[in-house]
């Protein structure tokens, strides 16, 4: 089953919200300052590509660093991107089919707005429940 909805995913906005990640990615990579939040937006480009059968969980070990990390991913790209998702959530639950899209589009939001701190693992590993 996810592998079906991936596929769905992917055609009507995976590919389109991994290409903003990307594009986000590959502008704060300019400079060796927003290299981090770089590799960020890559990491998160690919979990958008292939969302179903991972999922986000929170890293104990993230300290002060990744706050302010985040507080800084806020400003430079993820108030863009979560307005990506909601837009692209929104517009997919105008269709029954599109509903669990645009729900998973909505569980995107708040990795999109604060990524540091954050591990995507797959569902079906041990760990993942941490």
């Amino acid at each position: 089953m996810n592998t079906i909805l991936n596929i769905i995913w992917l055609v009507l906005c995976g590919f389109w919200m991994f290409l903003g990640y990307l594009l986000a990615g590959v502008l704060l990579c300019i400079t060796i300052i927003g290299i981090p939040f770089g590799v960020a937006a890559f990491r998160i480009g690919v979990y958008a590509l292939w969302p179903f059968g991972y999922t986000v969980v929170d890293r104990r070990d993230a300290g002060s660093p990744s706050c302010v990390g985040n507080v800084l991913w806020l400003v430079l790209a993820g108030w863009w991107l979560a307005l990506g998702h909601i837009t692209t959530g929104v517009a997919l639950c105008i269709t029954i089919i599109g509903i669990p899209l645009g729900i998973a589009n909505f569980k995107l939001i708040p990795v999109s707005l604060l990524p540091f701190g954050k591990e995507i693992v797959r569902t079906d590993q041990p760990f993942a429940a941490r």
